[in-house]
């Protein structure tokens, strides 16, 4: 079996990105190791952590760290306050079909992030009426069907007995 430690994030201001990930995600910061250039790491759950490392790369435009946040309709209307919302990779704010809610945002640095509710999690209604909503899954019109999908699909497996 396998399971994610942690995820690195590149960033080109750290204390601004670590700022935001403490701030805005409520993230605690936890000690990372002696590196010799600026790091910070922060917890996620008792066995996932993120990594943030001060670097020059490129960024990618599309892939992502999802997040379940608790509240997804503030969460919502702080980041959309604050003009992170970025409809240009996977399109606008969505329901998926298991219920869960769907939106796509930028740190400091550019990084992409999603934020996803629990299937069954209250949502503002408000957010149905926003211009950053749209109903349906996100479709890129390339027509390649090829993976592994189905009709029943959800973000949130049970773990195995």
């Amino acid at each position: 079996m396998a399971e994610i430690n942690h995820v690195t994030l590149i960033v080109d201001n750290l204390e601004e990105a670590a700022r935001f990930y403490e701030e805005e995600m409520g993230l605690e910061p936890i000690p990372a190791f002696v590196f010799d250039y600026p790091t910070a790491f922060f917890r996620i759950t008792d066995s996932t952590q993120l990594h943030l490392s001060e670097w020059e790369d490129s960024r990618s435009f599309r892939g992502h760290l999802c997040v379940r946040v608790n509240d997804f309709s503030e969460m919502f209307w702080r980041m959309k306050a604050q003009g992170r919302i970025d409809t240009e990779p996977w399109g606008k704010v969505r329901r998926l079909p298991d219920g869960a809610m769907q939106a796509f945002i930028r740190d400091p640095a550019g990084n992409l992030i999603e934020l996803t509710s629990f299937p069954g999690d209250e949502i503002d209604p408000k957010i149905f009426e926003d211009e950053l909503y749209a109903e349906g899954l996100y479709v890129s019109g390339r027509n390649d069907f090829r993976g592994y999908k189905a009709e029943n699909a959800t973000l949130y497996h049970p773990p195995k007995a």
